[in-house]
């Protein structure tokens, strides 16, 4: 008969295994603030409110008033940020006497938010996963509830949240198979981190079951939907969408490939334009929407367009697009929405590189039939459910996709057949973001 191993060995295991965490992020640290200063070269952003990043925050005197009273959302990029917006739209609506911290861990994501939602919600960027770091960002904040938007788990960011009174939420919370078995391999610190977190609110029964095999347990569980099923189209979308009708005309197929990155040995752009060269010899007056998803590179995409022989216009210098025009470079922010409102066709990127794929639920919210490449992680459940309802279409490679774009575009029927499977899904899937808000509401201390 084996012994059981009492609660206070597991505590001393558990901590151990935490110090151990604490020393090599400590020795690592100076690699992370030269991988900081090597974006700024690429992103100017990433030099600034360095600050934050530490854990140094300066609040307002008003702000101080309602130490122990915040509510903390964290969303690390833009993805995880337009997923929190719906919730943090109830909850301003709702009680607009509770003070809300949102942070993030890029520019990008960090624009998005101040985009979003202005003074509305106090943000800053999130801190390093440091104990020192950790403990001012508290110290200064002192929140009662830290919401974690999807599953961005940081085992100090958990622990000292606990251990400062905050309940912990995970919401919209998804865990893909390549994610759980890097959890397993990492057993000693991430079990007891998902022990101390208070509830994980999971997009479906897949991921609830790949919690389950981490030790979560059935009490921390509930399946509520996926909040980016719950999407607003903003006001100012119609607008957006007239000006740059405007600018491409209406005459021309339009395709566009969203969210697009770079991976060694290839970047993701070179595939894209791989097919729509392909694509060009059967439709010569298709127009390519093209979006990297990181601004840092729009320079660049747009020479290595050039390069490949095509005519580019950046959508920043607002010219107008001629017939004699390939590529409409989409080096804009917070227009991604116009994009697709203009386009007949979408291929979300990350896709046909190994990083996950991103938000297809926009392009499909629209309308439009939706692409993909086989690297689905990031939105596996969703890709799932949209190709079950034949709203999405998964390709292989370049070659695929360039099949698949000449094929819908050619067929009115299967375009206006894949983009009402889309809508049709979406309207289906409603209310994630009212049993989201229950949540919050019941361990939060304005339930």
């Amino acid at each position: 008969m084996v012994a059981r191993q009492s609660p206070q060995t597991d505590l001393h295991k558990a901590n151990l295994n935490r110090t151990t965490y604490n020393i090599l992020f400590t020795l690592i640290l100076p690699l992370i603030i030269l991988r900081l200063l090597w974006r700024a070269i690429r992103a100017p952003a990433y030099a600034r409110r360095w600050a934050e990043r530490f854990g140094f925050v300066t609040l307002t005197a008003q702000e101080q008033v309602v130490r122990g009273q915040w509510l903390w959302i964290h969303a690390v990029s833009v993805g995880e940020s337009i997923a929190a917006a719906p919730l943090i739209r109830k909850l301003r609506a709702e009680h607009p006497e509770l003070p809300i911290v949102v942070t993030t861990m890029t520019p990008t994501g960090s624009e998005r938010v101040r985009d979003m939602f202005g003074s509305d919600v106090c943000h800053v960027y999130a801190p390093y996963d440091h104990p020192l770091a950790v403990q001012r960002f508290l110290a200064t904040f002192r929140p009662q509830l830290l919401v974690i938007m999807e599953t961005e788990l940081w085992p100090n960011i958990i622990h000292y949240s606990k251990v400062s009174g905050a309940k912990v939420l995970i919401a919209n919370a998804r865990l893909s198979e390549k994610s759980a078995r890097g959890y397993e391999k990492f057993s000693k610190l991430g079990k007891p981190m998902l022990a101390e977190i208070d509830c994980i609110a999971v997009q479906a029964h897949n991921d609830a079951e790949r919690f389950r095999r981490l030790g979560v347990t059935d009490e921390q569980l509930q399946i509520t939907g996926s909040i980016k099923f719950e999407m607003d189209l903003p006001d100012s979308l119609e607008e957006k969408t007239r000006e740059l009708r405007a600018l491409i005309g209406s005459d021309r197929p339009v395709w566009i490939a969203a969210s697009t990155r770079a991976v060694t040995p290839q970047d993701e752009e070179e595939k894209v334009l791989a097919a729509f060269k392909r694509a060009l010899q059967q439709i010569p007056d298709l127009l390519l929407i093209l979006v990297p998803r990181h601004p840092e590179r729009f320079r660049a995409v747009a020479k290595l367009c050039a390069d490949r022989g095509l005519t580019v216009v950046k959508r920043s210098d607002k010219t107008e697009v001629s017939v004699l025009t390939n590529v409409l470079l989409g080096d804009s922010m917070g227009e991604m929405l116009a994009y697709f409102s203009v386009s007949d066709i979408a291929f979300v990127g990350g896709s046909l590189v190994n990083t996950g794929c991103h938000n297809v639920l926009e392009p499909a919210a629209l309308g439009l039939p939706v692409f993909v490449g086989p690297s689905q992680f990031n939105f596996q459940t969703i890709c799932e459910q949209l190709e079950e309802a034949g709203a999405l279409r998964t390709v292989a490679d370049e070659e695929a996709l360039a099949e698949a774009v000449i094929s819908a575009v050619g067929d009115s029927e299967l375009r206006a057949r894949m983009g009402a499977a889309g809508r049709r899904l979406i309207a289906e899937n409603r209310g994630a973001l009212d049993r989201t808000y229950a949540i919050v509401m019941n361990m939060s201390n304005h339930s």
